[in-house]
């Protein structure tokens, strides 16, 4: 591959990096300064921080995972470290997503607008998670077609190189 075309993937990389790292303090800083001050009950608040948290954690290790492939683009595979933490987090997400759920459900929100937010907090880590380690779902709009082949996510692909 050209240095064009891995210098191309490295900026798109660094978007989407620090894309999901501004979304995740985007997520955290709204729930904080927004969200949390009109919740009256604390068992909202727990509900709403069971949602978030499974939430922010997958969007923090994508961005992560975006910003450390940068250095390995078209160069060499996902170092052999970091592809065991990602495989521990491909196992252990799921558990902290129903974790997530058993907290938001136990915790329901008396409030219908703070429940239809805090399942939909919930839903999008769990879209996010599936975006990442099942299938891609994400793509621009001018190729949302795309999704229904159910292509392999860039981090399983890198995940697997790195094993062979």
């Amino acid at each position: 591959m050209t240095d064009g075309r891995r210098d191309e993937l490295r900026r798109t990389y660094l978007s989407l990096g620090s894309g999901e790292l501004v979304a995740a303090a985007v997520f955290a800083g709204v729930a904080t300064t927004a969200v949390v001050p009109r919740l009256g009950d604390p068992d909202d608040r727990f509900a709403l921080w069971s949602a978030l948290i499974p939430l922010l954690v997958v969007l923090v290790q994508a961005g992560l995972y975006w910003l450390a492939a940068r250095t390995w683009v078209c160069r060499r595979t996902m170092p052999a470290g970091l592809a065991a933490v990602y495989s521990v987090f491909r196992v252990l997400d799921p558990v902290l997503l129903v974790v997530g759920l058993v907290g938001m459900l136990v915790w329901w929100p008396s409030a219908p607008w703070a429940a239809v937010l805090v399942l939909g907090a919930w839903s999008f880590g769990v879209v996010e998670y599936v975006n990442y380690f099942v299938v891609r779902l994400a793509y621009p709009l001018a190729e949302t077609r795309k999704i229904a082949e159910r292509r392999v996510p860039r981090l399983i692909t890198d995940l697997r190189a790195a094993r062979q």
